[in-house]
């Protein structure tokens, strides 16, 4: 099912932080793991991927760290999630090439395919800019 993990807040969280610092300013992982209750270790990990997604950018060496890679009005609620969850997915019928045998027979499919657009939708929606105002 569609539950967030404990990977997908700590990446919120973190790029949140950043969004909310001065434009061009380089944080450190330690000042961004700090700042969102995640383990510097894990979060650097989450970063690092984040960074072949061009979502932040990092910078190696003294008063290394990292900026948003784009601004926060450009970087949505779900380019964050689906970066460290994967793709939205209410349910495993929804997968590419399905799981389910039950195919074009089935109520519910419909439902959950309603539920993954409108979920979908509402992260696409959010900005990180929005976020680091609130």
């Amino acid at each position: 099912m569609m539950e967030l993990t404990r990977k997908g807040e700590y990446a919120i969280r973190g790029i949140i932080y950043l969004a909310q610092q001065q434009p061009g300013k380089v944080s450190l992982i330690s000042e961004i793991a700090e700042a969102s209750g995640a383990p510097q270790s894990f979060l650097a990990k989450i970063f690092q991927s984040f960074a072949k997604l061009g979502i932040v950018s990092s910078f190696r060496g003294t008063g290394g760290g990292f900026t948003l890679g784009r601004s926060p009005a450009s970087i949505t609620l779900r380019e964050v999630v689906e970066a460290v969850e994967g793709p939205i997915i209410p349910n495993r019928c929804l997968l590419d090439g399905g799981v389910c045998d039950r195919g074009k027979d089935c109520k519910v499919h419909p439902v959950w395919r309603t539920v993954q657009t409108q979920v979908t939708q509402i992260l696409e929606s959010v900005t990180m800019e929005e976020l680091a105002r609130k």
